[in-house]
């Protein structure tokens, strides 16, 4: 006795139960077991095949033997190891448990079939899902007191007692749809800008300190990170300039003439102290250069406008470009021209930018600056601190300025959000330059058009483009003619185009539209993810696969789940496109979109075979072995469910008939003030008198 013995009531009788278990081995002796017992429940477990032979073999016929008259309920136990996952089963088991196999788990119907023909009810149960346990004793009562109706007490007294009842199959709970999380970003991204520095790719600009030191680097990182930077690189270096020279004393007045338009020019939109900016910040080399009455070197906080200014010029429309003197516009920069140079990469010559810096810009300082240029960030153990804040100043860099103010006020914590600022606001920037073109060597020529790109960028984030525009392919090494006015025509169209030679790369992307193709440049920029509404799910696993960005298929999955999701609750048919997405995901190595495909097929497995039958029998083997697996509802539980809705019928059909064939009562009304002398004829009139007028 296990438990305090309950209750029930079963047809107006109070029934106590109380319940005893078969303790003993089974080679053992149980007679005791079987005694005064009134009904039996006989058990065995699903998964193991042994079990449910034993109750044939064994089990029944000892119960027959010790206790003939007591009816037998067969019962299977653990249901639930049919939907599970056997492997996280086998695992919680080990190494207590042998494992157990899907082949053992036993179906609905080896069961139904023994308990047929041993003559014996058959119910399941799981305490896990809390099925089917109380279904077997609710009818346990019954059935021991259906044994006893040949017994003078139970038959007056059991007047009706009910047949046990049919079992409706267990449904299995509808699984989870999986879960796809947001991937973390790749863990080079921070470290690949300072590579890039260090072990430039093909540079298109030489910065030369003191005539003689080289460094090499690149315009899209340079204009993102400095505004000065963004307007030394859409000078105008025209042919006119140098012309103009002529009736002016030579090359460098007609440069300092230019110069002075551009500084008027610069004044109307950003106001006269625009060149004032860097002559606030000026160092003395050590405490004893300063006089006595003059102060120590001191930072002054100061904040940047951030604003990245527009090109005056297109790129068919600046002309050929030769050189300008920078003395009278930026203190930070003596000159700038074009000229051929050797590549460091590839030891071929190429046109090139070269930009002489101010004499007073040490190497090492400057070189902090650039790594502060490409990453935002500034190491607080560099030496020449007051050296970089006043490269900084020069450049208007004021960011980076109080980067250096903060590590000598013992402030360094608060770097961190001005390296936040400086990547959000040089991704801005970034998107700006995409969309504009600005800076652009790459053309990518695609379905429906082409679009430009910048080298140095794609290099540093996407191995599949550094392989590419570093290896022997022919891409590497593609130059693009561009033809555009020369600058100065009037506006009746005399416009002369002039050819210019400028290293572009095309590369030919198929299969690949312009809206897809932009979403692929803003991630290999940016390293997030946006969309827009001209892009379509459906192309953004090709090309995100074909340049291998592991992290950007994740994303695409994301973005492609959600929009299906959306669709999916406001009522839209999408079992087609899951369809062409399971293809495609499995292609192109998408397989969190295709395992999200296979669950919305296996859950919707019915109606996805009654629209696309075609489509379903031309999936591959692989795909249709894992729906017939995992399809729900289960093969098994239609089957049981048809087995139900039948059984039920023909137990509707049975009652119909036995309620059939029970006579109709007749009620008769007697008349209490006839006397017993009256005639039958007299009493059954006043009988039906009194029948009607009730």
């Amino acid at each position: 006795q296990v438990l305090p013995p309950p209750r029930d009531v079963v047809d107006d009788v109070s029934v106590s139960l109380r319940l005893w278990d078969t303790f003993a081995p089974p080679h053992k002796d149980r007679r005791f077991a079987y005694g005064r017992s009134d009904v039996v429940v006989l058990c065995f477990s699903i998964p193991p095949p042994n079990s449910l032979h034993h109750v044939k073999t064994m089990w029944y016929p000892e119960i027959k033997h010790f206790s003939p008259p007591a009816p037998v309920i067969l019962v299977g136990c653990q249901l639930d190891l049919r939907y599970a996952d056997l492997e996280a089963v086998n695992r919680a088991r080990r190494p207590l448990a042998r494992p157990i196999k899907p082949n053992e788990i036993l179906p609905p119907e080896k069961g139904r079939e023994v308990a047929k023909e041993l003559g014996i009810p058959y119910y399941e149960t799981s305490v896990v899902a809390q099925f089917g346990v109380k279904d077997v004793f609710d009818n346990a009562p019954p059935a021991a007191l259906i044994s006893r109706r040949h017994l003078q007490f139970w038959k007056s007294h059991l007047r009706n007692p009910p047949r046990p009842l049919l079992q409706a199959p267990f449904l299995p709970p509808k699984p989870p749809p999986p879960i796809i999380p947001p991937p973390d970003p790749p863990s080079n991204n921070e470290e690949r800008p300072a590579h890039l520095l260090e072990d430039p790719p093909p540079p298109d600009v030489i910065l030369v300190l003191q005539e003689k030191i080289k460094i090499y680097a690149h315009k899209i990182y340079l204009s993102t990170s400095s505004s000065k930077f963004y307007d030394l690189f859409l000078m105008d270096l025209s042919e006119e300039d140098q012309q103009s020279a002529a009736g002016h004393g030579g090359f460098g007045a007609a440069v300092t003439a230019a110069a002075e338009r551009m500084l008027h020019q610069e004044e109307r939109h950003h106001g006269r102290d625009f060149l004032l900016r860097a002559a606030s910040f000026d160092i003395c080399e050590s405490a004893e250069e300063a006089g006595p009455g003059q102060r120590k070197p001191c930072l002054r906080a100061s904040t940047s406008d951030g604003i990245l200014r527009g090109n005056r010029y297109e790129n068919g429309e600046r002309g050929l470009r030769r050189g300008r003197n920078l003395s009278s516009w930026s203190r930070a920069f003596t000159s700038i021209q074009e000229e051929m140079a050797e590549d460091p990469l590839t030891y071929k010559s190429k046109l090139m930018v070269v930009v002489k810096m101010d004499a007073s810009i040490q190497p090492g300082p400057f070189r902090a600056v650039l790594k502060y240029l490409y990453t935002g960030e500034l190491d607080e153990n560099e030496r020449d601190l007051m050296h970089i804040a006043h490269i900084a100043e020069l450049l208007e860099v004021f960011d980076l300025r109080m980067m250096v103010a903060n590590i000598l006020n013992n402030e360094a914590f608060m770097n961190q959000e001005i390296t936040k600022a400086f990547h959000v606001r040089r991704t801005n920037r970034v998107k700006e330059c995409l969309a504009k073109g600005t800076f652009s060597d790459v053309t990518f020529v695609l379905d429906d058009g082409a679009i430009s790109a910048h080298k140095p960028l794609l290099i540093s984030s996407c191995d599949w483009m550094a392989a590419m525009f570093g290896g022997p392919f022919v891409e590497s090494s593609t130059n693009e003619v561009r033809r555009g006015p020369r600058e100065g025509g009037d506006s009746s169209g005399d416009n002369q185009e002039v050819t210019r030679f400028v290293c572009v790369w095309q590369v030919a992307l198929p299969h690949t539209s312009k809206s897809c193709m932009r979403a692929v440049l803003e991630y290999l920029y940016t390293g997030q993810f946006s969309s827009s509404p001209d892009l379509d799910d459906m192309k953004l696993p090709p090309p995100a696969n074909r340049l291998c960005l592991p992290h950007l298929v994740a994303l695409t999955e994301q973005y492609t789940v959600t929009g299906l999701m959306e669709a999916a609750q406001m009522m839209v048919d999408i079992d087609g496109d899951v369809l062409v997405f399971l293809e495609l995901a499995q292609f192109h190595c998408a397989y969190q979109l295709a395992d999200w495909c296979l669950h919305h097929i296996c859950t919707n497995y019915n109606n996805v075979c009654r629209k696309f039958p075609r489509d379903m029998k031309a999936m591959s083997g692989e795909n249709q072995e894992y729906f017939e697996k995992h399809r729900w509802p289960p093969v098994w539980y239609l089957k049981e469910e048809d087995h139900y809705q039948r059984a039920k019928k023909e137990r509707e059909k049975e009652d119909y008939l036995h309620l059939k064939r029970q006579p109709k009562r007749r009620w008769l009304f007697w008349n209490a003030s006839s006397s017993p002398s009256s005639s039958p004829s007299s009493s059954a009139a006043t009988a039906s008198s009194s029948s009607s007028s009730s």
